[in-house]
């Protein structure tokens, strides 16, 4: 990532996150009443956290080891902690204010209202009832002081409890989740020779501060509990320190032998920013192949189907980025005659699965990555309504075509997942 574009994603998260902790710290002030010391220590607190998640990434690619990944490891569990009850406590502020305004309301057109003169001396012991109301009034004004210090106290508890208990489950058990998921398309025009033909799809591994050697071998695992014809790595392999290519490479020839028709991986937008060069050498100095724009015929020109992999969008930033017309004009060329190759049914490798909306009507089957399927889903789904068509994870169909989106097996920002296990996923093509 370039430096300027790499200063501005930092100030942007520490405004954003700064933002939802100075909410976190206004809440817990007024709620529990805190002290100088009190408030002193929060501050030092939400400042740790936030610095630790957002500096302490980069600080990794200069400075690793077990203590900076263990500094970036609790900072960013905290952080998420604070940001998720901050997002709750912010619903609360929304909620409070709706239910304030028909008394506030009330409040306005009592004081547009003209105060009866109060007579200095009442006939008829008026004076005493009138004594006796405003003490009422007062006493019901005092009682009602506790009740709001305890609603107060119960939604900033309730909110703090929530965003604690759910970091830590995304943390330590949430990540691990893995799943072997299986699906299955039909693609008009496979040869019944290929009928069941499988592809297994890895997607943003991410390797780097919180997936390693022992994440690694779990997706080992997994890919070799597929079984698959194919394997096909859908971008993010490195999260953003070239200096890991080489695990990435070991990784990669592992796992060559564990289909017959090998590796072939695409470009991420985490490969851009470590360095694509470094990944793409990574992975085709292991065995396998990168498709870069670029296509191959799995099979022969009457039996198979085309395969057609793509640059990643955030390339576009650079002067690249995908070109299906590209991919398809190198189909003749690899399939020997030009119309069998053209006409075999296309899957279509692309990390950004926003890209579908300039695929889809031109080949069968796009898988694609990146979202993480919102990876922290806490009750809703806020990525289903913030990304582009929103496909973030599983099958869509759009003009005779599908998607299907992995929701990826390692982590970005805060190591962890809520409602979005870390998947491999099994793909089955029938004709």
């Amino acid at each position: 990532m370039p430096a300027g574009l790499l200063v501005l994603f930092i100030v942007l998260m520490l405004t954003v996150l700064g933002g939802i902790n100075a909410q976190v710290f206004r809440w817990a002030r007024k709620a529990f009443g805190l002290g100088p010391r009190g408030r002193g220590g929060l501050r030092v607190f939400l400042g740790v956290a936030l610095l630790g998640m957002v500096l302490g990434r980069v600080a990794g690619r200069f400075w690793p080891g077990g203590l900076t990944t263990f500094v970036i490891t609790v900072a960013s569990v905290a952080e998420l902690a604070i940001v998720i009850s901050g997002i709750l406590l912010l619903v609360a502020d929304a909620a409070l204010l709706l239910l304030s305004l028909p008394a506030r309301l009330r409040g306005r057109r009592r004081t547009t209202q003209p105060v009866p003169a109060v007579p200095t001396l009442a006939p008829d012991g008026a004076a005493v009832a009138a004594g006796l109301a405003v003490a009422a009034l007062a006493r019901a004004a005092v009682a009602e002081l506790p009740r709001r210090a305890f609603l107060t106290q119960a939604v900033a508890g309730s909110a703090f409890l929530i965003g604690s208990s759910s970091s830590l489950y995304g943390s330590l058990r949430g990540r691990y989740d893995y799943r072997l998921e299986e699906v299955s398309f039909k693609l008009p025009g496979l040869g019944r020779g290929f009928d069941g033909f499988s592809i297994a799809q890895l997607s943003d591994v991410h390797i780097g501060v919180f997936v390693g050697d022992a994440e690694l071998r779990v997706a080992e695992e997994l890919l070799q509990k597929a079984r698959p014809d194919l394997i096909v790595l859908t971008g993010d392999l490195l999260d953003n320190d070239p200096r890991l290519a080489d695990k990435l490479g070991r990784f990669v020839r592992r796992l060559t032998p564990l289909a017959r028709y090998g590796v072939i991986g695409i470009s991420g937008n985490h490969d851009y920013f470590a360095g694509v060069e470094a990944v793409a050498g990574a992975v085709t100095g292991a065995g396998a192949r990168m498709l870069r724009n670029d296509a191959m015929i799995v099979g022969d020109a009457g039996a198979g189907f085309s395969l057609l992999g793509v640059e990643d969008v955030w390339a576009r930033r650079e002067g690249g980025g995908p070109d299906l017309e590209r991919a398809v004009r190198a189909l003749p060329l690899l399939g020997g005659r030009v119309a069998p190759a053209l006409d075999l049914p296309r899957v279509l490798l692309c990390h950004n699965p926003s890209f579908f909306a300039e695929s889809s009507g031109q080949v069968a089957l796009q898988l694609s990555g990146h979202t993480h399927g919102g990876q922290v889903n806490l009750g809703i789904h806020p990525a289903d309504y913030l990304l582009a068509g929103g496909w973030v994870a599983g099958r869509y169909d759009q003009r005779g075509s599908a998607l299907y989106v992995n929701r990826g097996f390692g982590t970005v920002g805060p190591p962890a997942r809520i409602g979005s296990p870390p998947e491999v996923t099994r793909i089955v093509l029938t004709s």
